[in-house]
């Protein structure tokens, strides 16, 4: 029950957000809006105060980033090495560091962030923010320069790659978030009773918005064209990396807390920054959408037993 009372409420807000848009009480542009509020200030509302305010539990960042990470590069191996078998003509090999992208690059935002704070409350602040704070500068970095590096069409230094992307994560609202909330907490000064309600309240729309986002952009995803490509992508990204964290995490010697955040960031659905990725190289784009759309709607299938693994571990 206890299981079911922290993950219907997030699916039944991103079916309410889908609805909204199946039945014209909101237009399709309408998650645009929504989403700049739940990632421009909401949310990065949310992790500053939760930051500032909360117990976090002694974890090293190198065993946390070493457990998911390592994860991570399993996944990306096992889904070159499928994309590998699944196409024979050596010019797919961009094909292939798309089929990565989308195995690994979870909705730990939009989905991840709610969930992980329902199921393992605010001491997952802590551990959460050490994920989020180098997963989609890393991920962005690994995935163009690997396409740099198999497409023989493109030309250019390390530093033109990267420079673009450190600017963007500078200007990151979720970043700023983070950082600002760890400089605060250092101060040691906390927050003004009529700042902290004021940010609280703020924080509060932060899950139910990018709930309601994910579920308005999920109209526009679907699930069709090379659907062996889109259910691999599916299993790699909801059962293969969880797995793989899980078993990290354990080895690694994490506490219960910081593993449990761990294997629900892993256990995410494929993210539509997956699909940005998949369009800005013009590959693999239909298949991409799909595991976007029928990776989170497997996710409601998916995530309660994860939960209740996470559940476990405490």
């Amino acid at each position: 029950m206890a299981t079911v009372l922290i993950v219907a409420p997030v699916f039944a807000l991103i079916a309410a957000g889908y609805a909204a848009v199946l039945f014209r009480f909101v237009s399709e542009t309408a998650h645009k809006g929504i989403s700049e509020f739940a990632f421009s200030i909401a949310i990065p509302a949310l992790l500053f105060r939760t930051i500032v305010v909360s117990e976090f539990p002694d974890v090293s960042p190198w065993r946390m980033w070493g457990s998911y990470y390592g994860a991570l590069a399993i996944t990306w191996i096992a889904a070159l090495a499928i994309s590998a078998c699944l196409r024979e003509r050596r010019e797919d090999r961009e094909d292939g560091v798309v089929f990565a992208i989308g195995s690994v690059y979870g909705n730990i935002v939009m989905l991840g962030i709610p969930l992980v704070l329902s199921a393992l409350g605010n001491e997952a602040a802590g551990p959460m923010s050490l994920i989020l704070s180098v997963n989609t500068p890393l991920l962005w970095l690994c995935g163009i320069l690997q396409m740099e590096l198999v497409s023989r069409e493109r030309a250019g230094s390390a530093v033109s790659v990267i420079r673009p992307v450190l600017a963007d994560l500078a200007r990151n609202p979720l970043m700023l978030g983070i950082v600002f909330g760890v400089i605060w907490r250092f101060t040691g000064l906390g927050l003004n009773p009529v700042v902290d309600r004021t940010i609280e309240l703020l924080a509060q729309a932060g899950s139910p918005a990018a709930l309601i986002a994910l579920g308005i952009n999920l109209f526009r995803f679907e699930v069709k064209g090379e659907m062996l490509s889109v259910v691999v992508m599916s299993a790699l990204k909801l059962l293969a990396m969880p797995a793989a964290a899980f078993v990290l995490a354990k080895l690694l010697g994490l506490p219960p807390v910081a593993a449990g955040v761990i294997v629900l960031f892993a256990a995410m659905p494929t993210g539509a920054n997956a699909y940005i990725f998949a369009a800005q190289y013009k590959r693999l784009v239909n298949p991409v959408s799909g595991a976007v759309a029928l990776g989170t709607l497997l996710a409601a299938l998916t995530l309660p037993v994860v939960v209740m693994i996470v559940a476990g571990l405490k």
